[in-house]
């Protein structure tokens, strides 16, 4: 290297950090950074156009980076590409959280250098220095999945096997393989407007045969094998996974195991039975995340408060509900909610959605303000809580249910009949109420800007459709909402308890559609009162009087029927016929006398 300073492209999508990261490093003239990017693409972009002595001399990497987004290259992808494309390029990993497995994948790629953020400063300038100068820095820091048997404490504990043996390197390899291969096919199905039906269905099953067969490598080839000696095996017959080789999850009070590990008989007898319900969770979601990509356009004609948003930011609104979702099931197994502690918390739960979901996904682009006073995000959703729990939140069916099935893998009701939870006819049910649950929840986001920024010019810019930037658009859109809520309660709701059914939003192909279920809604039928109560009174009165009005029709129909065409066409019939013989004797007669005339 030259005497320049040693230039760092720093990657991380938090803005703080990035701020924090260069002021540190302003005192020390020998490292300077060049560069601050938020993602992948940004990156590799940035390094395309700079090349020759303006190039980097090391890439500083947030390894979280494109966890949000499906979109986005995450920062193991870009890990791999940048090995690809700038071989002699060193990588320095400066994480906030990063899984074992995470840094073991990324150590087998070739990154140089790892540090936990929070490291002190001087220890951080001596790590990127000692790196960029050609060296490599983290294995005595990183966890203990990041090390190989090199670092192994003393020669009395579980000797693991080096994670560079053929069978790990075949597993990356084919993970590596399967991601790529999936990432094309996930661009396929995104040009859904491009393809028919049957090249849609073939994509979709391609991709569904690739998302099994990753999960299939993750669970049958493992991370590390431990080897234990015959006096530990002797010491310690309590443990079932080390009698048999392997490290289990219990191995090490306080340690974090990697998930997918070799493991002992036993412990494969127990995962076997639940493996299948986790395949199954996961299903549901990658379903619904595919469906999302494909569109989620609303031809119904019924209007959603999801509508006025543009395409691209309406499918980040869904996958930021659908990321909460996921939040919400963990933190219920992490707070060990039982299932029957699901129906008093079932309020909770919605609500809590909706609110992280608000916060996530508007303040990306707006703050607030009017006049000189500032209304945070959060006094705005204690202003208008009760009523979008009113309007939305209580009328998403069967959440109880959902999570259930989900969280606790119980099986689910479908008609009257209770289907295992790796039922086909389970996981579609699963899949309805997600999608219906995401929409919901969507709405309720979009509902809480409507009703307090819906003439924000900044807001129009940034996240509504074009059409939709007039007032008078956005009054219509208003207007209209107003009109299907009226109709929803007075009319909609009341038959579809009555009929016992529920609507779902649902999303097939590029678009949402409407369905019905069946479902018992007996107690809420008792429930119903005033107008709501007169609609299935209406309906009951229009069923009762239906059949005998029609048979009472029927036979008025045929009588008129009868006299029409039996009296009164044959009398028709009759005179017509006399006048047509008088006519015809009258011209005989005539026609005689003619003769007659003539004759004379």
């Amino acid at each position: 290297m030259s005497d320049r300073p040693i230039q760092l492209l720093l990657v991380d999508n938090d803005p703080v950090f990035q701020l924090g990261f260069s002021s540190a490093l302003e005192p020390f003239n020998d490292l300077q950074v060049v560069a601050q990017l938020d993602t992948a693409t940004a990156a590799l972009e940035r390094l395309a156009e700079q090349t020759g002595e303006n190039a980097p001399d090391l890439v500083v990497l947030e390894l979280g980076i494109g966890r949000s987004s499906p979109h986005q290259i995450s920062g193991l992808q870009l890990c791999q590409q940048l090995k690809n494309q700038y071989p002699h390029l060193p990588i320095f990993l400066l994480s906030a959280e990063a899984e074992p497995e995470q840094l073991a994948t990324a150590l087998d790629i070739g990154i140089e250098g790892y540090c936990p953020k929070g490291i002190a400063i001087t220890e951080l300038v001596h790590a990127l220095t000692q790196v960029a100068s050609g060296e490599t820095y983290g294995r005595e820091s990183a966890p203990r999945a990041f090390q190989d048997d090199s670092s192994a404490s003393t020669t009395s504990s579980p000797r693991s096997q080096p994670r560079h043996n053929w069978l790990y390197k075949q597993r990356q390899s084919g993970l590596r393989y399967i991601d790529e291969n999936l990432a094309q096919v996930r661009a396929q199905l995104q040009k859904n407007s491009q393809l028919s039906l049957f090249d849609w269905l073939f994509w979709t099953g391609v991709r569904r045969e690739l998302v099994v067969s990753r999960w299939l490598v993750n669970q049958l080839l493992p991370v590390e094998v431990v080897f234990v000696s015959p006096n530990q095996e002797e010491g310690e017959q309590g443990n079932s996974s080390r009698k048999a080789g392997t490290r289990g999850r219990g191995d090490k009070e306080g340690e974090r195991v990697p998930q997918h590990q070799a493991l002992a008989p036993t412990e494969i007898e127990q995962q076997s039975a639940i493996t299948p319900q986790q395949s199954v969770s996961s299903a549901v979601f990658d379903s619904t995340l595919a469906k999302i990509q494909l569109g989620v356009e609303n031809p119904s004609g019924s209007p959603l408060e999801i509508d006025v948003l543009q395409p691209d930011k309406k499918k980040e609104l869904l996958y930021v509900v659908l990321n909460q979702v996921g939040e919400a099931m963990e933190e219920l197994r992490f707070l060990q909610v039982t299932p029957e502690q699901l129906p008093e918390r079932r309020s909770l739960i919605l609500r809590d959605l909706w609110q992280s979901s608000t916060v996530e996904f508007f303040s990306k682009y707006y703050t607030p303000t009017v006049g000189t006073y500032e209304y945070r995000i959060y006094d705005l959703m204690l202003q208008n809580a009760a009523i979008v729990q009113e309007m939305i939140l209580n009328k998403i069916p069967l959440v109880v249910e959902l999570f259930a099935y989900l969280v606790f893998e119980k099986p689910l009701v479908v008609e009257n009949v209770s289907y295992r939870i790796e039922a086909p006819e389970a996981k579609a049910r699963a899949e309805a109420l997600l999608q219906n649950m995401s929409v919901q929840i969507a709405n309720s986001v979009m509902q809480l800007l409507l009703n307090n920024f819906p003439e924000v010019e900044e807001v129009k810019e940034s996240l509504y459709s074009r059409r939709f930037f007039s007032s008078r658009e956005i009054t219509r859109f208003r207007n209209n909402l107003s009109w299907k809520y009226r109709q929803d309660y007075y009319w909609e709701e009341p038959k579809a308890i009555f009929e016992s059914k529920y609507r779902l939003f649902v999303l097939k192909r590029n678009s949402i559609q409407t369905i019905f279920i069946y479902t018992p809604r007996q107690n809420e039928l008792l429930q119903l009162r005033g107008i709501r109560w007169s609609v299935t009174l209406a309906l009951e009165t229009r069923d009762a009087i239906a059949p005998r009005l029609r048979s009472v029709v029927g036979f008025v129909g045929n009588g008129v029927f009868y006299l029409l065409t039996q009296v009164i066409g044959r009398g028709i019939g009759l005179i017509g016929r006399g006048i047509v013989q008088g006519l015809g004797t009258t011209l005989q007669d005539t026609r005689y006398r003619k003769d007659g005339e003539r004759g004379k």
